[in-house]
C-alpha cells in the first residue's frame, strides 16, 4: 500500500509540473510604433530590386504581439543565384535581401577563395524572422528578428566538404580565423548592426546581422 501511494504522489507531482510547463507565457518584450520601418520597406517592394525568383519567394505579411512583423517578407533560400545555399530558409523583410547578397558576393565568397581557395556552397542559418525579446530575454526590447530585419549564421559549408563553424573557427585553425574575420568585417560595411563572438555570451557561436537604425538619424554602426 505504501509502495502504491508514492506511486499516485509521484504521478500527481509529474501532472502538476506538466501543467505548470503548459501555463508557462512567452517572454514579453518592450517595442512602439517605428514609422521608418513601413516607409523603408514600401520603398524597397517599389522599387522592383527583390524579385521573386527559385531562390527568393514572396509571402503574405506577418503579423503578431506587440509590432512584430512585416509587410510582405520574403523566404530566402539561396544567395548568388542559387550558388550559396541558406539552410533553413531565412525569412527575411525586403531590405535584408540586398545587403545580403551584397554581403556574401563581395565578403563571404570572396573571403572563401582567398583563403581556401574553393567557393563557399551553403551557410547555416541559425535565426532570421522571430517574435521575441532581444536575446530572449524577458522584458527586453523587441529584437530585430521580430521585424524579419535580421539573420544569424552559425556556420559557412565549402565546396569540398569543409565546414566552418563560427564556434570552432574565431579561435581555431588561422585559416579558419581569417576567413571568419575577414567575413565579420565585410558584414560591419553591410550592415548597420553586426554582432559576433566577441560581443557577448550570446553571440559565441553565431554572427548577427541586422539593419537596425541607430542614432537619432540613423547614421551610428554597431560593429562587435
Amino acid at each position: 500500500m505504501l509502495g502504491m501511494s508514492r506511486v499516485r504522489i509521484g504521478l500527481i507531482v509529474l501532472g502538476l509540473l506538466s501543467l505548470w510547463g503548459c501555463s508557462k507565457s512567452p517572454p514579453t518584450f518592450i517595442s512602439k510604433p517605428e514609422p521608418w520601418r513601413n516607409d523603408e520597406e514600401s520603398q524597397c517592394l517599389a522599387s522592383g530590386r527583390v524579385r521573386h525568383s527559385p531562390f527568393l519567394v514572396p509571402r503574405t505579411s506577418l503579423g503578431g504581439p506587440g509590432h512584430c512583423g512585416a509587410q510582405q517578407p520574403f523566404e530566402m533560400s539561396a544567395a548568388l543565384n542559387g550558388q550559396v545555399l541558406m539552410r533553413p530558409t531565412a525569412l527575411l523583410r525586403c531590405p535584408m535581401i540586398p545587403a545580403v547578397e551584397h554581403w556574401v558576393t563581395r565578403h563571404v565568397a570572396a573571403a572563401a577563395r582567398q583563403h581556401f581557395g574553393v567557393p563557399v556552397v551553403e551557410m547555416k542559418v541559425a535565426a532570421s524572422y522571430g517574435c521575441r525579446p532581444m536575446n530572449g530575454i524577458s522584458g527586453a526590447k523587441l529584437s530585430e528578428h521580430g521585424h524579419a530585419n535580421a539573420l544569424d549564421i552559425s556556420a559557412f559549408i565549402l565546396a569540398d566538404g569543409r565546414q566552418i563553424t563560427v564556434k570552432q573557427g574565431w579561435h581555431g585553425d588561422p585559416r579558419e580565423r581569417a576567413f571568419l574575420r575577414q567575413v565579420h568585417f565585410g558584414a560591419c560595411n553591410t550592415f548597420t548592426t553586426v554582432l559576433g563572438p566577441n560581443a557577448d555570451r550570446f553571440h559565441h557561436d553565431h554572427f548577427h546581422m541586422d539593419l537596425a537604425r541607430h542614432g537619432r538619424n540613423g547614421d551610428i554602426r554597431i560593429c562587435k
